[in-house]
């Protein structure tokens, strides 16, 4: 099916952060929308604000007469979405065009020069930073990212002048195999999704897979030392990033302090000094590295980097400021894999030297607790204090034996607690005031609790 000529498209799954932007680009393009979420939130009530039309009961009922034709109707759907799904199993019966999210991201962007960020962790805040940067230059772009981003309170960006469109490129369910990538970014293949992979080796091949898929005239910025093996066409270019170490890009002299980050970015041709991290973690140094290799790549200029690397606000739940004041700081954290939980509590106690890191983290899926549970708990035992709550099951049946329990038995802090997530507000009131940073950490429906927390703290 010719997705330019579609006049509906139905999403099965519309809640998800990937969907909702394609939501919106079809939206933008005059197309009528309706779909399908499990449960209400912000942001399918921000969709319908929009334009769409959802609803949350699994009732083919409810599904709007001019989405029933096939001819004109393109139906997409999350691999989340389990296949005895209703709506899902009606309209393959009834021989609707039916498609995931990432493949009708690939067919809307074969036109385009894709900018593709993917890996295990860092993908969102450096696709984010890409677009910011190219967005606010002369250069421009378009942009389907896998967060919501503060400076535009949205997570699509439509230009009528680029046809550089920036895209998160998910390795989840192997989707990102459906892109065809001008230039590509890869920021780690640490293990994930074992659930669908089976195997590391199995994960770290799709990801070489993903790299054979760079167009003849493009290239891949890689950051060193990544065990990957690229399969690259004739002709693509490779470059290596890092925060750490010389590279073709890289940062130097790094200074960090007072809640401030600076350093100088040096590329094969230039170094561009006193770069300032609008959202100062260390983490940012190395996803920012990377953004700016693809904007100076584009031709985003010197001074251009620099005025948009200062106003870059992040996504939301990327290092997501609260409440910041003397005696109390609250912080989220989208982090769910044990790199990722790592490098944020690493970097929050190298922001607040000396203050008591107290981190709130509900794990995410069962299967990911049960593979990487060791793991789990060498990186939250860095928290000085540890609250722990229940697994979010997301798309997953529970798994016998498999609880937060696991994790919480070999983490070595002694000052840790686990608790339901009904009874984090209670315990919030009771400690907060002996509290100094709070890390709210998590991808599941721990975003729900971060406003009730916020009130709390904020009456300290």
């Amino acid at each position: 099916m010719d997705i330019q000529k579609i006049t509906s498209v139905y999403f099965v799954g519309a809640g998800g952060i990937g969907m909702s932007a394609l939501i919106r680009y079809f939206l933008a393009k005059g197309k009528r929308v309706a779909g399908y979420d499990k449960t209400p939130s912000e942001l399918t009530a921000e969709l319908i604000c929009e334009g769409a039309s959802i609803h949350y009961e699994d009732n083919t009922d409810l599904i709007p007469e001019d989405c029933r034709n096939p001819e004109s109707t393109l139906v997409v759907y999350t691999p989340a979405v389990p296949e005895t799904h209703a709506e899902l199993t009606y309209f393959r019966q009834a021989g609707f065009s039916i498609m995931k999210r990432a493949r009708v991201l690939g067919e809307i962007t074969r036109y385009t020069r894709g900018l593709c960020v993917a890996g295990t962790h860092g993908k969102t805040t450096t696709s984010s930073m890409a677009a910011h940067l190219l967005k606010q230059s002369h250069v421009d772009c378009n942009a389907f990212l896998g967060g919501i981003l503060k400076n535009y309170q949205s997570n699509l960006m439509l230009s009528d002048k680029s046809d550089l469109t920036v895209i998160e490129a998910d390795e989840f369910d192997r989707s990102f195999h459906w892109l065809n990538p001008y230039m590509a970014v890869i920021t780690a293949v640490d293990p994930d999704h074992l659930d669908i992979y089976g195997t590391p080796e199995a994960y770290r091949e799709s990801f070489e897979h993903f790299t054979s898929l760079i167009r003849p005239d493009g290239c891949l910025i890689l950051k060193k030392g990544v065990n990957l093996h690229p399969q690259l066409k004739p002709g693509v270019k490779l470059y290596t990033y890092s925060a750490t170490g010389e590279a073709d890009f890289y940062a130097k002299n790094i200074r960090i302090g007072n809640g401030e980050i600076f350093f100088d970015f040096v590329a094969p041709d230039v170094c561009i000094r006193d770069i300032q991290l609008g959202v100062p973690v260390k983490v940012n140094i190395e996803n920012g590295v990377a953004a700016m290799a693809l904007a100076w790549l584009n031709g985003v200029t010197e001074e251009e980097i620099k005025r948009g690397m200062k106003s870059f606000a992040g996504p939301v739940r990327r290092f997501d400021f609260h409440v910041k004041k003397e005696n109390i700081v609250l912080l989220d954290d989208y982090a769910h894999h044990p790199a990722e939980l790592k490098a944020s509590i690493l970097s929050v106690k190298e922001l607040y030297e000396g203050k008591k890191i107290t981190g709130i983290f509900q794990p995410h899926l069962y299967t990911r607790t049960r593979d990487f549970a060791d793991d789990f708990a060498a990186s939250l035992s860095l928290l000085d204090e540890l609250i722990l709550l229940d697994i979010y099951p997301a798309r997953e049946k529970p798994i016998p034996g498999v609880t937060s329990q696991i994790i919480f038995d070999k983490v070595t802090i002694p000052d840790k607690k686990m608790i339901r997530k009904e009874e984090l507000l209670a315990l919030v009131e009771k400690e907060a005031p002996a509290w100094d940073v709070v890390l709210m950490l998590g991808a599941g429906d721990i975003d729900r609790l971060i406003e009730p927390v916020k009130q709390i703290v904020e009456k300290l």
